[in-house]
């Protein structure tokens, strides 16, 4: 399977989104971020994701700037915060983040979380973007399969993107989530594809990793494109950073994707959206 750093997928509207970035969640706004962006821009990523709950758009903004690389190389998501539910709310919150940005348009806005306030309103707001072209693609984030369903019956856009939790240890617990998302043509996002680093030394994931000469972490990123799942692994470490774009050289095997997929034990590391109606 060939696959690198700017591999991309298509998606139903806007796009295309390369298959692999880098996630901001709790990068400090500030130098910390700008010089991770940076390192990960020179690394050759070029997709990242920020969210107007991580209080950092600004510096992710100034980063693609100081970047030299043209903006329409780069592919920038952010998201509606749970604070900014509503049809006007979400207008007005859109307008903060782009000024925050400072660009003229995203490549992708999500709806952060289902719960919280009227997401009816929001996504209305979210066509309209579309529609004026300030969003090139929109979509949702931490949706399950009614909460999906909601915006097909009552939508005139099939979100292009659900971005959820997503790793092997989580993976059977989402396999419902998975296979609706696919056959309505919604892309897979992934976040938090380390486990927040707490199961990088598995013994499972330990033995591949040494069978291939690579890490824990190198590993998960690894199955993750494989499976065609966008992965937005977060670091603020340069290093780390070009360590986790270290994946396009060596392949999983079906053997071990197989005993990758069969890690699952319902494991979530943050919030759990199944609890939202």
């Amino acid at each position: 399977m060939s696959i690198d750093i700017r591999t991309t997928l298509a998606l139903n509207h806007g796009g295309p989104m390369p298959l692999f970035g880098l996630g901001t969640f709790r990068s400090p706004e500030g130098a910390p971020t700008r010089t991770a962006i940076r390192a990960a821009l020179e690394a050759g990523y070029r997709h990242i994701d920020t969210a107007a709950a991580y209080g950092n758009e600004a510096a992710v903004g100034a980063a693609i700037r100081e970047s030299g690389v043209p903006r329409d190389d780069i592919f920038v998501t952010t998201k509606l915060a749970q604070s900014d539910h509503g049809h006007d709310e979400a207008l007005r919150a859109f307008d903060r983040s782009l000024e925050r940005l400072g660009l003229e348009h995203v490549d992708l806005y999500l709806i952060h979380w289902p719960g919280g306030g009227d997401r009816r309103g929001s996504w209305r707001a979210l066509e309209r973007l579309h529609e004026e072209g300030r969003a090139r693609a929109i979509g949702v984030s931490n949706y399950m399969v009614g909460h999906l369903r909601e915006v097909l019956d009552e939508g005139r856009v099939v979100p292009a993107v659900n971005q959820f939790e997503l790793h092997p240890f989580d993976y059977g617990s989402r396999a419902d989530l998975v296979r609706f998302c696919r056959e309505h043509d919604i892309a897979v996002e992934g976040y938090s594809p380390l486990t927040k680093t707490h199961r990088l030394d598995h013994p499972v994931i330990r033995d591949v990793a040494d069978a291939h000469g690579k890490t824990g972490a190198q590993v998960l990123l690894r199955w993750a494109v494989q499976h065609r799942f966008i992965t937005i692994p977060k670091s603020t470490n340069p290093d780390r950073i070009r360590e986790n774009a270290d994946i396009f050289d060596f392949e999983l095997e079906d053997a071990a994707m197989e005993r990758i997929d069969a890690l699952d034990d319902d494991y979530i590391t943050s919030w759990d959206p199944r609890t939202v109606d």
